[in-house]
């Protein structure tokens, strides 16, 4: 019999089917990690708020850091696996080389891989450690800024005036209530107890009952006129409601209530007294234009630090 036009037999069953075995295997492995790092890149995504343009840069540049590795990687593991088999099967590496990358562009393109459902109060949890995390990067970023700044300056200028009276800044919170609490803090060094919601409530009386002294400085912000009555009311129902922010007309208003005078001490100005005509020790405060982003600001004062020390 002639077996001359015979084809030729085909390679065992069992290695073929062995090497197919591992094909598929890679291809697998190589779309869950695809899936996985996808995964990864939501939960990242999720804890940059989408105003941060430069946080949001920085994730840009490491998912893309992130993708290039595992597309490296990936290959790699294909190219090795390639050189084991058998010329006559690396077609089928190429097959399901050709496989991975359609599920990697249908994973990148249609796909939103989602990461798991958080609860609520995880959600919060996160939402406000990235919003902490935020506010202390911004901190930072202002301190720097800070260094050659208008605040930095006003503070070394206000340092040198007050080192000359052998005094420095004591800092108060920036809350709407730091003048009050310059206040509060000056009375206690005179043995005066007085809190910040009793001036406020005091300061709010002394001016409605003394209108005419305070109501000719006083004008609506959008039109001009001077305040009416109705608006005076209001005005001082939030010097002692609210956390509105005081300014000379408090202070002015606090000199007569202390009768005590009240010197404010500024950076490029002689300092302002207000109730001169009153014979004791006034109170301090700093003045400072430039202390916070919201504007201007209030602090106390104190003996300065060295002098305290060496007289010790």
């Amino acid at each position: 019999m002639d077996r001359a036009g015979e084809e030729e037999p085909p390679p065992p069953a069992g290695r073929q089917d062995e090497e197919e075995d591992e094909l598929e295997l890679l291809a697998r492995r190589q779309r869950k990690e695809k899936r996985e790092l996808q995964a990864k890149i939501q939960g990242m995504k999720n804890t940059v708020p989408k105003n941060d343009k430069k946080r949001r840069k920085q994730l840009l540049d490491d998912v893309t850091k992130l993708e290039a590795e595992l597309e490296r990687r990936h290959r790699e593991e294909l190219e090795k696996l390639k050189e084991t088999l058998p010329e006559q099967n690396k077609v089928c590496v190429e097959d399901f080389s050709a496989t991975i990358n359609i599920a990697r562009l249908e994973l990148e393109g249609t796909e939103q891989i989602q990461p798991p459902r958080l609860s609520k109060a995880q959600k919060r949890r996160d939402k406000k450690a990235a919003l902490e995390k935020e506010r202390e990067e911004r901190i930072a970023e202002a301190e720097i800024e800070n260094l050659t700044g208008a605040r930095h300056l006003e503070s070394q200028k206000l340092a040198h005036i007050l080192a000359i009276r052998q005094l420095e800044i004591k800092q108060i919170p920036s809350d709407g209530h730091c003048m009050y609490r310059a206040i509060e803090d000056q009375l206690k060094e005179q043995q005066n107890s007085w809190s910040v919601a009793t001036l406020r409530s005091q300061t709010a009386e002394y001016m409605r009952s003394h209108g005419d002294d305070f109501l000719p400085f006083l004008t609506n912000p959008n039109t001009g006129d001077l305040y009416s009555q109705e608006e005076f009311e209001k005005y001082c129902y939030d010097i002692a409601n609210t956390a509105a922010w005081g300014g000379q007309l408090e202070l002015r208003a606090l000199s007569h209530i202390l009768k005590t005078p009240i010197e404010v001490v500024q950076m490029d100005s002689p300092p302002i007294i207000v109730g001169e005509e009153y014979s004791r020790k006034p109170l301090i405060l700093v003045y400072m234009r430039h202390a916070y982003g919201l504007g201007e600001h209030y602090n106390s004062i104190k003996p300065l630090l060295d002098m305290t020390t060496e007289n010790s």
